[in-house]
């Protein structure tokens, strides 16, 4: 079992927000997770989904100094909620020429409440997110020096913010890893694939089991990979069970049956070989 240690931060105001960090008995590690894990890295390795050109990772590549790259990949994510990528990214666009061209917490304070709510209007929730950009940007200029807190208790203090941007703003603003970030899309896929046992009622329950099992190396890239498969192969509406090379070797439990499309032995045979020539199937290398 493992467990994650949560930094305390003095500066951080008091919140009654926290994060269970480990599973009193560990979730048992699923039956074949490498080989499902290898198949899917296939599949994004060879089409681009959305969060690949416009997920948090990118928020901040308009912007050119560190700390106005780290706010917008915080803010990106705040204004994620609820909403596809495609929206975030013109919502985040919008801001940036409503604060001046330059995301900065004085930017963000010095805008009016409309403007910013007129410019986040594409990542619905507009009078909610504004609210919850203003509380963050008066936060983090009284208490984090107008940048981006580098723990889990002082990301967790902040308006509008919750373990999955905890873990993700950690995790690209800074290089951390110290959790796993969790949103609708690893939730589902890790039920879909029998990676929760029983099925988890929610993202945070999805976190902790995988934290329990999933070595930490993976922690990183596996929202990145998950959320990528659930944009172009496995989405909730229409699953394209027949083009999934995890369903077609025969390891997804909740392939819709009229959209199967099973290989044949000799088919497995030669994708298994495939995927050992790689070395993708026992040694994954993290991103």
């Amino acid at each position: 079992m493992k467990k994650v240690k949560v930094k305390r931060d003095a500066s951080a105001p008091k919140r009654k927000k926290t994060v269970k960090s480990a599973l009193s008995v560990a979730h048992p590690e699923p039956e074949n997770w490498r080989r499902v894990y290898a198949l899917i890295q296939q599949h994004r390795e060879e089409e681009v989904a959305p969060v690949d050109t416009m997920g948090c990772d990118s928020a901040g590549r308009f912007e050119s100094d560190a700390r106005s790259q780290r706010l917008s990949i915080l803010f990106s994510l705040i204004l994620s909620a609820q909403t596809k990528d495609e929206y975030t990214d013109a919502a985040m666009k919008n801001l940036r020429a409503a604060v001046g061209g330059c995301i900065t917490v004085d930017a963000l304070l010095n805008t009016s409440s409309k403007d910013i709510q007129s410019a986040v209007r594409p990542a619905g929730m507009a009078e909610k997110k504004t609210k919850y950009l203003l509380e963050t940007a008066k936060l983090l200029k009284e208490h984090f020096d107008s940048d981006v807190p580098r723990t889990v208790e002082g990301l967790m203090s902040l308006s509008g913010v919750g373990p999955k941007i905890t873990f993700l703003a950690l995790q690209v603003a800074w290089n951390q890893n110290d959790g796993i970030g969790v949103d609708v899309h690893v939730h589902r896929l890790s039920n879909v694939l029998g990676w929760n046992s029983p099925e988890a009622a929610d993202e945070e329950r999805t976190r902790i089991n995988l934290e329990s099992w999933l070595p930490k190396e993976y922690w990183k890239e596996v929202n990145h990979l998950l959320v990528g498969f659930g944009q172009t192969i496995c989405s909730k509406k229409t699953p394209k069970c027949g083009q999934c090379r995890v369903n077609a070797a025969g390891l997804c439990p909740s392939a819709r049956e009229e959209s199967q499309s099973r290989l044949s032995k000799e088919e497995v045979a030669a994708l298994e070989i495939k995927l050992e020539d790689s070395e993708a199937l026992y040694k994954i290398e993290p991103v």
